[in-house]
């Protein structure tokens, strides 16, 4: 298949980058800059664009056959909290998201993966008080955008499926991770790796079309 997944420069990005070409399938990355293609070397095509950018994100849905999302801010939360992302959008989940789903509409692609977190939508209210405080206090607007994103992609009419992975760490440990579609965890951390041969995966199961799949 032909996969675009946007947000390829983070760390979950990657991994199912590295997971989609293993497993065979014809990867496009949407990178904002030529050195972040680069990166990349000569596994994926590469298209340069910003997912905030209508144009820049129907250029690259065009021709695909499934887009994974794994949209954020990779800026210290602390400094995003207090003074707002210096190269990201703070709406950038929600408002990329938006862009995607318009593009997938118009061009007829239906399969629609996107990584949020444990926490919004379908696994509301689930968190322990800490992490709930957390969410409340450092990560509060970028929470806020991604319940905005949630819902969006519960109304789009495709064939979604959410990836909510728990804290997420640079482990090498192998194995798969947990995966549950009523919200049940084996642990608070996942590794990022695992997390991205699970949003890999997700590209051709029907199983979990229309489903919140939490990652452990």
């Amino acid at each position: 298949m032909k996969v675009l997944v946007i947000g390829a420069t983070g760390g979950s990005g990657r991994a199912a980058v590295t997971a989609l070409l293993d497993r065979g399938h014809d990867v496009t990355v949407m990178v904002r800059t030529v050195e972040a293609q680069q990166t990349f070397g000569d596994g994926p095509i590469g298209v340069i664009g910003d997912a905030t950018r209508p144009d820049d994100v129907d250029r690259a849905v065009r021709g695909q056959d499934a887009v994974i999302v794994t949209l954020g801010i990779t800026e210290n939360p602390v400094r995003v909290r207090l003074r707002g992302p210096a190269r990201t959008a703070l709406d950038v989940r929600s408002t990329g998201t938006r862009n995607i789903i318009d593009a997938m509409q118009r061009h007829g692609v239906r399969r629609l993966i996107v990584q949020t977190t444990y926490g919004v939508g379908d696994t509301d209210g689930r968190l322990p008080l800490r992490y709930k405080l957390m969410f409340s206090l450092l990560l509060g607007p970028q929470v806020a955008d991604t319940v905005i994103q949630d819902r969006f992609v519960h109304e789009s009419g495709l064939d979604w499926t959410l990836v909510q992975p728990v804290n997420l760490t640079d482990s090498t440990d192998g194995g798969d991770a947990f995966t549950s579609t009523s919200g049940e965890l084996v642990g608070w951390q996942v590794a990022r790796s695992k997390v991205g041969r699970v949003l890999a995966s997700a590209v051709d199961d029907e199983e979990n079309v229309r489903r919140t799949v939490a990652v452990s």
